[in-house]
């Protein structure tokens, strides 16, 4: 038995509505705000992990994937589409990617009483080429399903959303297989945003310096993204996406979408790119309050803490005609602890490909409401891999060492020193992104820790260092301990890789120091 992408046949398909025709089917649940944007309410307010397979059919699944059979994926797929045959669709084409070397037309289709979904992706992705050609990916999102379950068929670049009306749903299920298919292509597709920092080196010419920043989902990765560094002509920031990327094995990244999807809990003027976009009146939200007069409330959890909106790349400042990069020149994981990893570390090759498997940081609402604040590791801080995850680790590796240009940071955005002798500190935005400021103009002087092998700041321009450093706040024996238990799980979560190169774990091991 196999599976196969099958035809959607509907009582009524709407094709390719235009924006303002969606907006109209979208009217019933929006409440405007006095920005003149539209926001609703979902009815599930995060990504269903639990729910979320991988149908067993010539791919291996990863460590940390689930699987469901080709018998009970056929078995689902068929009862849908007999289901379809008695609805309203909406058939929405659009275009992932710019480059002539990576360009996927993605085909969504989902029932019409939905079409707030489809309003929202609407502006994420771009217009297709040709619309009506074989799509290259297609989703069949059908909302009010009596079941929760999503699944995709790797094989075929098909995905089935079923009985969640959470739009991150429809915007991943492409991203998941574009990754998908650029891993075998032999690049990698990362769930990382990209930025150029345009700054001056020590000759005052400018040079432009390509990032990549990885981060799960409320950890910081789009505000840093997103931030203009307080950088003044002719210095700049210029921002390209927000989200996911592929990577060639020269470092060159594909950019994939034209929106950006943000979080919008704390969302206030000091994050003044983002602050200032989602008062645009195209923006559009998702479980965020509005009050009576029309006023947003970004404090307000009543709702959720996984309050997101959806704003246009033009009402961005700081972005300019490309959503690639030349190269990607800085690779920064962002990982969130609290008590005794530096604000920054500098990784060799072997090291950030440790890192990049650890995936460390913090779980959000955005991945289980239960488990939100609890640390938590995810590989490549990238919850839609497909395939055996220690794939993707040797690879990176690989990449590395063939473009010796690129180096790979740790940043941490929580906090050092908490619970230890005396108050720990938060490590703000500013202290983030003037560290990353930083690490584009080389200003940074590094030093050997002895613990991990990794380069830690001896000395950061517009920093006090001595604010930052774990050691103090410990006794030696409290803080030996903490290292040895954090290597511990580290090198534990590492092991359950089989395919992962063991340079890679030995790394954290600190055998080859």
């Amino acid at each position: 038995m196999s599976f196969s992408r099958r035809p959607v046949v509907a009582a009524k398909t709407i094709n390719n509505p235009s924006h303002q025709e969606l907006k109209a089917l979208a009217r019933e649940g929006n409440k405007t705000t006095k920005y003149n944007s539209a926001s609703f309410i979902s009815s599930v307010r995060n990504r269903s992990a639990k729910k979320t397979y991988i149908v067993e059919d010539g791919v291996p699944l990863g460590v940390d994937q689930q699987g469901i059979s080709i018998e009970e994926a056929n078995r689902i797929a068929d009862e849908v589409h007999e289901y379809l045959k008695k609805q309203e669709v909406i058939r929405l084409d659009r275009q992932m990617g710019m480059h002539p070397d990576f360009s996927l037309h993605c085909r969504l289709y989902i029932t019409s009483k939905f079409a707030r979904i489809p309003l929202k992706w609407n502006i994420m992705l771009f217009p297709p080429a040709n619309p009506d050609a074989e799509p290259d990916l297609v989703s069949i999102y059908v909302p009010e399903w009596p079941e929760r379950v999503i699944f995709c068929h790797p094989l075929s670049y098909t995905t089935y959303i079923l009985g969640t009306d959470y739009f991150g749903e429809a915007k991943k299920s492409f991203l998941r297989m574009a990754m998908f298919r650029a891993k075998k292509a032999g690049g990698l597709g990362f769930h990382a945003g990209s930025k150029v920092l345009r700054v001056k080196s020590a000759d005052n010419s400018l040079k432009d310096v390509g990032f990549l920043l990885f981060g799960l989902s409320g950890t910081g990765k789009t505000t840093l993204t997103m931030h203009d560094h307080n950088l003044t002509p002719p210095e700049q920031a210029i921002i390209r996406q927000d989200d996911v990327t592929m990577m060639n094995p020269r470092g060159y990244c594909y950019g994939t979408e034209n929106g950006f999807y943000i979080k919008t809990e704390g969302l206030d003027e000091s994050q003044k790119v983002l602050y200032q976009a989602a008062l645009s009146p195209e923006a559009i939200f998702e479980n965020v309050k509005v009050n009576d007069d029309g006023s947003i409330d970004f404090d307000n959890s009543e709702l959720t803490s996984n309050g997101r909106g959806v704003i246009r790349r033009e009402d961005v400042a700081g972005v300019d005609n490309s959503i690639d990069l030349d190269k990607a020149h800085r690779l920064i994981f962002i990982t969130r602890h609290d008590k005794i990893v530096p604000p920054v570390a500098k990784l060799d090759p072997r090291q950030a490909a440790a890192f990049f498997m650890l995936g460390e940081s913090v779980e959000t609402s955005a991945g289980d409401p239960t488990k939100a604040g609890q640390s938590k590791r995810e590989v490549g801080t990238n919850p839609f891999i497909v395939g055996p995850e220690g794939e993707e680790g040797n690879r990176l590796l690989e990449i590395l060492e063939a473009n010796p240009d690129m180096e790979c940071y740790l940043l941490n955005t929580g906090s050092i020193g908490m619970g230890g002798n005396r108050p720990g500190v938060k490590i703000s935005i500013h202290a983030s992104t003037t560290i990353l400021k930083h690490i584009a103009t080389g200003e940074i002087k590094w030093k050997t820790d002895p613990d991990w092998g990794y380069q830690v700041p001896e000395y950061i321009p517009e920093l006090d260092m001595a604010v930052y450093d774990p050691r103090s706040y410990y006794s030696e024996e409290e803080f030996g301990a903490m290292v040895q238990q954090l290597r511990e799980e580290r090198v534990r979560w590492l092991e359950k890789y089989p395919e992962l190169k063991p340079e890679i774990v030995n790394t954290i091991k600190c055998l080859n120091k």
